[in-house]
């Protein structure tokens, strides 16, 4: 069983130039002894961990590198309910589940969207959402989607747009129509992850950082043991995601790294701003391969897009991403890009969040391809449900077949990089 052995601190992105937290908690050293260890200081981690604070329990955290390290403290920032596939979810549960699901899919924005209220987390949250049409084929897609709206009594706002209202929404004559909807949103992701971390430390939560796991041993309180430390607790909870590579006899070949790419420009002038995103909207478009972009509170436009399964990033990540916002906003050509960034998300074949246990005492939590802003809250919150004794959704999920790719990494990343190629097709041939 091996970890993650690098130390390493924040990528050079907008969002640590710009956090709210600089904080540091202290490397694991010695022996600690609490009710549960939760592994991964990102979304699932730090939201899991809250959550069972919150509940009275004693718990440790620990990241091998920085907490919100990884994609959570890298993504773009927009707040959307449900999963990346939520039809597949469905058809694996049940038409008897439909209801059920539903609320599940908006449970994350109801979290966060609260404990940002209760515990005064500075992570520039913003309502509104716009999910966009790129070919006129894709409206129907947006008009499935309002049917859901409408069907389940959705309290918020949302609406329809045609293409010449879509147009005078974003400035731009690329998409033939939009879906609104106001309870969607976007935030500062690693503001929202430390602060979260922020608020579980002030209730008894002994976070630390710079410390990798190097190995678990099972029993009756298993040890998480790292190279100075070690913590015992009556429950463990894997939440690497993307990036651990803890239990490789469990877990090796249901998760892929796949890497996604954003840019930020210098701060643009009011009248700018006011042409392409008057609402501050996050928008994202409904191809299988998508682009996505909103604005910064400090008036920058963050955008990003170009997901990779081949392993390999792009030598440069600027000249590989502005073409793509300039398609869509031809005035920014001559906008300075002040910062470029990557990361790994993590995919899963059939796109469904994995939960599960490895023994009765050590659960997973990963998975969430794409849409983890929300979706870890939510899966973090089914994990603390099932410790303490409500396992049904649990039990649920965690019943899902899932997919295995055998062999190596290489061989794993290229069948997923095919996957890409074909999808891309799709979307340019549709």
């Amino acid at each position: 069983m091996t970890a993650l052995e690098t130390r390493q601190e924040h990528t050079t992105s907008y969002y640590a130039a710009t956090a709210s937290y600089p904080e540091h908690y202290p490397e694991l050293e010695g022996q600690v002894s609490v009710d549960i260890c939760v592994v991964g200081a990102g979304f699932t981690g730090t939201s899991t961990a809250l959550t069972l604070a919150e509940r009275g329990y004693s718990v440790a955290l620990v990241e091998a590198n920085r907490v919100g390290w990884g994609a959570s403290g890298r993504n773009g920032g927009q707040l959307i309910h449900g999963f990346s596939k939520d039809y597949k979810i469905a058809a694996a549960l049940g038409p008897d589940y439909e209801d059920m699901i539903w609320e599940m899919a908006w449970r994350g924005h109801d979290m966060i969207y609260d404990r940002v209220e209760r515990y005064g987390i500075d992570c520039d949250l913003v309502p509104g959402y716009f999910e966009v049409a790129t070919k006129p084929s894709q409206v129907k897609e947006l008009e499935e989607q309002l049917e859901r709206l409408q069907h389940h009594q959705h309290p918020y706002e949302y609406r329809l747009l045609d293409r010449a209202e879509t147009r005078h929404t974003l400035g731009t004559e690329c998409f033939h129509g939009g879906l609104m909807t106001m309870r969607n949103g976007h935030l500062h992701p690693l503001n929202l992850c430390a602060g979260e971390a922020h608020a579980a430390a002030g209730l008894g939560v002994k976070v630390f950082e710079m410390s990798p796991v190097t190995r678990l041993e099972y029993g009756s309180r298993p040890k998480v043991i790292t190279d100075k430390g070690r913590i015992d607790a009556a429950h463990v909870v894997l939440a690497g995601n993307a990036y651990h590579r803890l239990e490789p006899k469990h877990l090796s070949g249901l998760i892929f790294p796949a890497g996604s790419y954003i840019i930020a420009t210098e701060p643009l002038d009011a009248e700018l701003r006011q042409e392409i995103n008057p609402h501050n909207l996050a928008v994202c478009d409904t191809n299988e391969i998508v682009d996505y972009y909103r604005t910064t509170v400090d008036g920058r436009m963050l955008y990003g897009g170009r997901c990779n399964y081949s392993g390999r990033d792009p030598k440069d990540i600027a000249a590989s991403i502005k073409p793509r916002m300039t398609r869509v906003y031809p005035q920014l050509q001559n906008t300075r890009i002040d910062y470029e960034w990557g990361g790994k998300i993590g995919i899963v074949l059939n796109r469904i969040p994995m939960l599960g246990r490895i023994e009765s005492n050590v659960y997973f939590v990963q998975g969430f391809s794409g849409h983890g802003v929300n979706a870890t809250h939510i899966m973090g919150e089914i994990a603390a449900d099932a410790i303490c004794g409500t396992a049904e959704k649990f039990d649920l999920f965690a019943n899902i077949k899932h997919f295995r790719i055998p062999g190596t990494q290489w061989f794993g990343n290229q069948m997923l990089a095919m996957g890409m190629l074909y999808y891309r097709m799709k979307d340019w041939m549709s």
